[in-house]
C-alpha cells in the first residue's frame, strides 16, 4: 500500500463530505451533520489555510483528510500555532497508518511555517482520538464543555 498525500483542491469537496460523514458516525455530537454545513466547513478550511489542507490517497482514491492552520493565533497559548482543525480517515482504512501519516504531514507543515506549538480540540467522549494524539506527544491543557484542548511542542 502506498499512501500519497497532496494538497486539497475544490474538486475534493464531495469526497470530503462523504468521508467526513463516515468518520464521524457515532460521534455526531462533535460534527456537522447537514450536507450544506459540511460543505461550508470545507470552504472555511480552504480559506483559513489552503496550503495546510491535505488529502491522503491510496490508489488515487481519497481515504482521509487533515487541515492544519498555520495562520491561527491561539489565545490559550498566546501565540500563533499550527492549529489542527480537522483530521479524519475512512473507517475501513483506519488502523493502517493513514491518520499517522496525515498528522505527521500537518506537524511538518506547521514547523515549516515557523510554528513552535501544534494545538487541537478533541471531544471528551472521543477516547480513541485522544489516545491517538497522546501517542504523538499531545498533552491535555484543559476542558471546556464537551471539548478538550491538546497541545504539543514541535
Amino acid at each position: 500500500m502506498r499512501i500519497r498525500i497532496r494538497n486539497v483542491t475544490n474538486d475534493d469537496l464531495d469526497d470530503f463530505v462523504e468521508i467526513y460523514r463516515l468518520a464521524y458516525r457515532g460521534l455526531e455530537e462533535y460534527a456537522y451533520t447537514k450536507t450544506r454545513d459540511i460543505k461550508s466547513y470545507f470552504r472555511w478550511l480552504m480559506n483559513r489555510d489552503r496550503d495546510g489542507f491535505f488529502v491522503a490517497e491510496v490508489d488515487d482514491r481519497p481515504v482521509g483528510f487533515v487541515a492544519c492552520d498555520a495562520n491561527w493565533f491561539s489565545f490559550f497559548e498566546d501565540e500563533g500555532v499550527g492549529e489542527i482543525h480537522e483530521i479524519f480517515v475512512r473507517p475501513d482504512w483506519q488502523g493502517r497508518g493513514i491518520g499517522s501519516a496525515l498528522l505527521l504531514k500537518a506537524l511538518d507543515y506547521a514547523r515549516e511555517r515557523g510554528r513552535r506549538i501544534a494545538g487541537l480540540w478533541v471531544g471528551v467522549g472521543n477516547v480513541r482520538a485522544r489516545r491517538f494524539y497522546e501517542k504523538f506527544g499531545f498533552e491535555e491543557r484543559g476542558r471546556w464543555g464537551k471539548w478538550i484542548r491538546m497541545v504539543k511542542r514541535i
